[in-house]
């Protein structure tokens, strides 16, 4: 066996549930189960949880509440509360609803940003830095997320330059910290071994997060080679909320319970509380009246009960 491997002794995991997670449902949320399930998770010791969207409700309805959702979360101290923001009207809203974080978005493919965002990866950054100098200036976090970072439903394999070139970009924006997302789950851990060792080169280690979709099964595994690779920052969703509007068949973010179990079983400290987050999940999927889709979430439901 080899040991030369060193993995992280803690991992933070940002829970995106309350956002990515719910932000596909077909059915309005209710903005009370919103505000329940974020609670829940505040109450699990979540360090970052991205909490709503101030985006236009024609594009995403479920995020229509993010307002009433920021106003009424018992907020817990310590704890960065994220929203996505796609222009400088919705950091407008995200500063009156005082979020702590906001995250700007871009993608690793032309095509993926034609359709998702309507303009290219170039207009998409240049949209952005009005929006993370101003946030900058009220002392708001700001967090890049790119998509497709290992592969796109329209272009299909992504080389890792174009994501080198995107987070170099991020970075010049004054970035905190930037995600690389497998929106649509088809990385495995080479894949996510030569990309985070490139992007790792022009923006500190410790500061990238892995963003991971199950589609292929793969996301325990990917997020594995990532930390092999000195990455202490995971997305995750509480009973594998999510999905992509704009991605055909891409299933939900790998579940959050999935990855505190298996960090738990390799003795990585996370400060969350596994059995909080089953139930969490456990509630959420009652409440959309659908399957959870944890399997250590289901597994401890029906040994201990909710």
């Amino acid at each position: 066996m080899n040991h030369s491997v060193t993995l992280p002794k803690n991992v933070k995991i940002v829970e995106v549930g309350p956002r990515d997670g719910l932000q596909n449902e077909k059915l309005f949320v209710d903005n009370a189960i919103k505000i329940a399930l974020i609670d829940r998770l505040s109450a699990a010791g979540f360090a970052n949880i991205e909490a709503a969207a101030f985006v236009s409700p024609k594009w995403v309805p479920q995020m229509a509440g993010s307002e009433i959702v920021m106003g009424e979360i018992e907020r817990k101290l310590g704890t960065i509360y994220s929203v996505l923001v796609p222009n400088p009207r919705g950091l407008e809203r995200a500063l009156e609803a005082r979020a702590d974080e906001i995250v700007i978005f871009g993608a690793a493919s032309e095509a993926f940003s034609q359709k998702n965002i309507n303009c290219s990866i170039e207009e998409s950054i240049t949209r952005f830095m009005p929006v993370a100098k101003e946030a900058q200036k009220h002392g708001v976090r700001v967090r890049g997320s790119i998509s497709c970072a290992l592969g796109c439903p329209y272009e299909g394999n992504i080389d890792s330059n174009k994501v080198l070139e995107v987070v170099q970009r991020m970075a010049d924006l004054g970035c905190n910290e930037i995600d690389i997302a497998d929106t649509i789950g088809v990385g495995t851990p080479n894949k996510v071994k030569t990309v985070f060792e490139k992007v790792g080169r022009v923006f500190s280690i410790d500061r990238l997060s892995g963003h991971f979709h199950d589609t292929y099964g793969q996301s325990l595994v990917n997020i594995y080679a990532a930390m092999e690779m000195g990455v202490s920052i995971f997305h995750s969703s509480v009973a594998g909320l999510g999905g992509c509007p704009y991605a055909k068949g891409a299933t939900g973010n790998v579940a959050t319970e999935d990855v505190l179990y298996m960090l738990d079983g390799l003795g990585i400290g996370t400060g969350i509380d596994f059995a909080k987050v089953a139930r969490s999940g456990d509630f959420i999927s009652h409440a959309l009246n659908r399957a959870n889709g944890s399997r250590a979430g289901k597994a401890y439901i029906s040994k201990f009960g909710s």
